[in-house]
């Protein structure tokens, strides 16, 4: 048994109380002169004794302070047998009824934030599994048989494999495939009010990308299609439009003179001087040149090489999301999961009520009374 909050004892100085109340409450003899004896010589008293009238109630009354010091320090009870039934979890977007089939007995949860039971229905699909399972590691204790099962391929990885305390009984079960997504070029969707300069200069990123013609501007209140790369150089805040699509996952070049913190570079030129930088808006981001979009105040716009640069900054491939459920299966050596200890403040809480019942009875007993 520990303490969670050890100065909670202080409180048994409270125990000084019914003893100085047992001592002024004690009772008095009074005096009484008899003539016979006024004559009689003076010796000299004894010593009076310190003793306790009731003192039962005495007791009840400190072992009531001692359980309320006690419950104040909250008390935790360590060890003892740990419930480790097995536990069987789903991911989301697998048919959770028909892989359970006829086991009503058994502990069948989602594999979601909560680890809610299989039939409170099936929750968001998307979620982070990797990080759920090691949660639920810690969650289970020591030696309690888990079983997985993972859609195949299995989506929500965070870049390793987990590392859990147990040995997990790992079971993919095969998807549908989906459709393969072709990848496609980004393409370059200007907005309205660009000047012919930075237009021609877009044009021909454009035809490097893709050999295709510069789209027709589009105006404020319409923004860009997904997968393209919008471009909005006039000066004054991004259109409502295309601000939510930025919020979205999109793309979006403003001029170079856009406020705001936390721009990072993400693009050089050959002598290191910063040519492309981009700042976080939500899902999607911002970028802007270091300067306008013309070789005299960009350079770097006369390199050969340039529209291949920008298009790796901005077809960036994304880190992979799938992967065969197989290859992701569970490693093993983390740390176990300590033992939760118990509480002890719902017993302390009934003592206290019994001993407060049984003190009360004591002192308006009528039997007290009449010796007092």
């Amino acid at each position: 048994m520990s303490l969670l909050f050890p100065l909670g004892l202080l409180a048994l100085a409270a125990w000084l109380v019914p003893l100085l109340i047992h001592l002024a409450r004690r009772h008095q003899y009074a005096p009484l002169d008899f003539a016979a004896l006024r004559w009689l010589q003076a010796r000299i008293r004894p010593r009076q004794k310190i003793r306790f009238d009731a003192w039962p109630l005495l007791l009840v009354r400190l072992l009531l302070l001692a359980a309320l010091a006690l419950l104040l320090a909250r008390p935790v009870l360590h060890g003892g047998a740990a419930d480790t039934h097995a536990v069987t979890v789903v991911a989301p977007g697998l048919d959770g009824a028909a892989l359970r089939g006829q086991d009503a007995e058994g502990d069948w949860r989602w594999l979601a934030p909560g680890f809610p039971a299989l039939a409170d229905g099936a929750p968001a699909p998307h979620q982070p599994l990797a990080s759920l399972l090691r949660e639920l590691d810690q969650r289970l204790p020591a030696g309690a048989p888990l079983t997985v099962f993972v859609p195949d391929p299995m989506p929500g990885l965070d870049g390793e494999r987990p590392r859990l305390s147990r040995a997990v009984n790992w079971r993919p079960v095969p998807l549908a495939p989906a459709s393969a997504r072709t990848a496609t070029l980004p393409e370059v969707q200007v907005g309205a009010g660009i000047a012919d300069a930075e237009q021609r200069v877009l044009a021909a990123i454009q035809r490097a990308w893709s050999n295709h013609p510069l789209s027709p501007a589009r105006a404020a209140g319409t923004a860009p299609d997904d997968g393209q790369l919008g471009v909005w150089l006039a000066t004054g805040p991004l259109p409502t439009a295309w601000q939510t699509w930025v919020q979205q996952g999109g793309s979006v070049l403003v001029t170079p003179g856009a406020a705001g913190a936390r721009w990072m570079p993400v693009l050089r030129d050959a002598e290191g001087a910063v040519v492309l930088e981009q700042r976080q808006e939500g899902s999607g981001r911002l970028l802007r040149f270091s300067a306008a979009l013309s070789p005299t105040e960009l350079p770097a716009l006369r390199d050969p090489g340039f529209p291949r640069q920008l298009l790796a900054v901005i077809a960036a491939p994304a880190a992979p999301t799938l992967a065969p459920a197989a290859t992701q299966s569970p490693l093993h050596g983390a740390v176990a999961p300590l033992r939760a200890p118990r509480e002890l403040s719902p017993w302390l809480l009934a003592l206290i009520v019994l001993l407060f019942a049984l003190e009360r009875a004591m002192a308006t007993s009528p039997r007290r009374g009449a010796r007092a």
